[in-house]
């Protein structure tokens, strides 16, 4: 693991959430994304040398809505940059650990991403990220 990627956070309103975090941040959100696969609306903001990501459910069965009933608005999960997420992927499983992608994804912010299940993790659920190079 390379470092913290970025630290997502299920929020019910995006455009106010991103309003929210601008002021306490004191910086813009960089970006906006819809991620259809997921049904979810992304925005980023930079921390330093990590990022923080808002997402917002676009489908009442999306995970981040089943999330926010569940838990309300909050941290759902913190990404860890990985230079090869595939070989990761296998240490991770030879190690005990359940993934919930059986291949990387295509996820936000021109990233391939893989989920670690919370079940193995302490309770938190663990994202896996590359970036993409063309």
């Amino acid at each position: 693991m390379i470092r913290i990627e970025h630290i997502g956070i299920a929020v019910k309103d995006l455009k106010d959430a991103i309003e929210i975090y601008e002021q306490m941040l004191n910086t813009p959100c960089y970006k906006t994304e819809l991620v259809a696969s997921e049904n979810v609306d992304t925005a980023f903001f930079r921390v330093g040398e990590s990022k923080i990501e808002l997402l917002e459910a676009t489908s009442s069965d999306s995970a981040i809505a089943k999330y926010i009933d569940k838990k309300g608005q909050g941290i759902h999960h913190i990404a860890f940059e990985v230079e090869n997420i595939e070989a990761e992927m296998k240490r991770l499983e030879a190690l005990g650990f359940q993934l919930l992608n059986e291949k990387p994804k295509q996820g936000a912010d021109n990233k391939l991403v893989c989920f670690v299940h919370p079940k193995t993790t302490n309770g938190v659920l663990i994202e896996l990220c590359q970036e993409i190079v063309p």
